[in-house]
């Protein structure tokens, strides 16, 4: 790798960090290609990204950026996953390191809070966006359908009286 594809590299990282939501650092030490492929597969279903690079370029690229605390975890063969969603890569990585020895969660960033391997553990268990989203929309639609269903309850009451009076009278 020359000096550019190195300067390359750092700028790469250096817009990856500042733009991340959630970024996670895990040792993958023994994967196999194929279980890394796996791990690619689930992070991009998720809206997420994988990166394997040279500790010391990350270090570089760290520099003044709000994830800057995970530098401490860039030692020896280590991956990064990262997502716009602040809660997508700890969950995939949550998730697969559960099932896979090799895979070890080192710690974390999310914006300037740096994460240890329980910080990233709680995040995983998190509602993403999405659900997040549908909850919030569900609580605003509750209070209008309760609204509905307490205005349409008087006139069937109405209905049912008068049935019942009308079934007395004859």
């Amino acid at each position: 790798m020359d000096r550019a594809q190195k300067e390359k590299v750092v700028e790469e990282l250096g817009q990856i960090f500042e733009s991340s939501g959630v970024v996670v650092v895990a040792r993958y030490e023994g994967l196999t290609v194929a279980e890394m492929q796996d791990l690619r597969g689930a992070m991009r279903e998720a809206g997420g990204s994988v990166r394997v690079t040279k500790n010391r370029l990350a270090k570089i690229a760290l520099e003044g950026k709000p994830a800057a605390s995970i530098v401490d975890y860039l030692k020896g063969m280590t991956v990064l996953a990262f997502s716009e969603d602040p809660v997508a890569a700890a969950k995939v990585m949550d998730k697969y390191a559960k099932g896979n020895d090799k895979l070890v969660i080192l710690g974390g960033a999310m914006g300037d809070t740096a994460l240890d391997q329980a910080g990233v553990a709680a995040v995983a268990k998190m509602p993403s966006r999405e659900e997040l989203i549908a909850q919030i929309v569900s609580c605003i639609g509750a209070p209008a359908a309760n609204i509905a269903g307490a205005i349409g309850a008087p006139a069937s009451n109405i209905a049912s009286i008068l049935t019942t009076i009308e079934e007395k009278a004859a």
